[in-house]
């Protein structure tokens, strides 16, 4: 059904008519000559080109692209992708995600993304990281469902205001959500909300401190656990940056967490980015391959 159609005057067909509804289906399936991204189902502005294979035939990269290049009031993205058996993919973006400052009729803005990795695959999911406008109304939420002998590799990286211009986040609503199963039993949920409310977590020293930007990094399930000596060189990488980044690493459930709060996002990019480089290894036994666009 068109949705401009179910709009009941001029007045809610004009706001409809500002809005972007887009959907994107992918799902990449592994065959005799490799990893193939099967299907690439796209409706409104949201979509991929095509895979790359800058490591071998064995694994896709692609490049979700977003032209809009943010998100306004009433927007919404919903994103779905599957690896199926075997397959083995990484997902990233090609520039920064925006929140927008909302219209006065504060109609959320929102991404929701459901990812699921089928046994004996892994799927990277790696996107540059989103700016949340000051005065934004936003909901940003992920579901992972893995597999028995399945790895998920995921970050989410998020700049609130605009501090180089002086403008804080002061204002808005922010939700970011992720949750992570596998094969219906939960092994991770952490959730994220900002705004709403009399108390200010932006500079709680329960909350964020005063940092302007927060990241989670999430990799896993290992099996066996990453060596003492590893978790020690990766809590070295997080200690070199005191005073720039203020960040810890868990391990729960065969997860290893990383959470960390920061003044930059190309600082907490490339903190996360050094990580995955020496954690890939020990989780998919094979060396890092960073995507070309990462040095565009």
């Amino acid at each position: 059904m068109n949705q401009l159609a179910v709009a009941e005057s001029p007045l809610e067909e004009s706001a409809a008519a500002g809005r972007w509804h887009a959907d994107l289906d992918l799902r990449f399936e592994c065959g005799e000559r490799g990893c193939r991204l099967a299907r690439n189902h796209h409706r409104g502005p949201l979509y991929v080109q095509k895979p790359f294979f800058p490591e071998g035939r064995d694994l896709a990269h692609v490049y979700l692209l977003h032209p809009p290049g943010g998100l306004v009031s009433g927007d919404r993205l919903d994103i779905r992708a599957v690896a199926e058996k075997g397959a083995r993919a990484l997902v990233t973006t090609t520039g920064a995600g925006r929140v927008y400052r909302a219209r006065p009729d504060g109609l959320l803005q929102s991404q929701n993304t459901a990812l699921r990795v089928a046994p004996g695959a892994s799927l990277e999911w790696l996107p540059l990281e989103n700016i949340a406008y000051p005065g934004a109304n936003g909901a940003m939420n992920m579901r992972v469902d893995l597999s028995v002998d399945s790895h998920f590799s995921g970050w989410e990286i998020t700049s609130l205001g605009l501090p180089a211009c002086d403008a804080p986040f002061a204002s808005g609503r922010l939700l970011q959500r992720l949750e992570i199963f596998r094969e219906g039993v939960p092994l991770l949920i952490e959730a994220l909300r900002l705004g709403g409310g009399s108390n200010n977590p932006l500079a709680a020293r329960a909350g964020l401190r005063g940092f302007p930007v927060n990241g989670l990094m999430v990799m896993g399930p290992f099996k066996p656990s990453p060596s003492e000596s590893l978790l020690g060189h990766c809590r070295e990488m997080i200690e070199v940056r005191d005073g720039e980044i203020l960040g810890g690493i868990s391990f729960t459930a065969e997860m290893l967490v990383v959470r960390a709060l920061g003044f930059c996002g190309f600082e907490m990019r490339a903190l996360f980015t050094g990580l995955w480089e020496i954690l890939r290894p020990e989780l998919l036994h094979r060396p890092a391959c960073a995507p070309r666009i990462w040095r565009t």
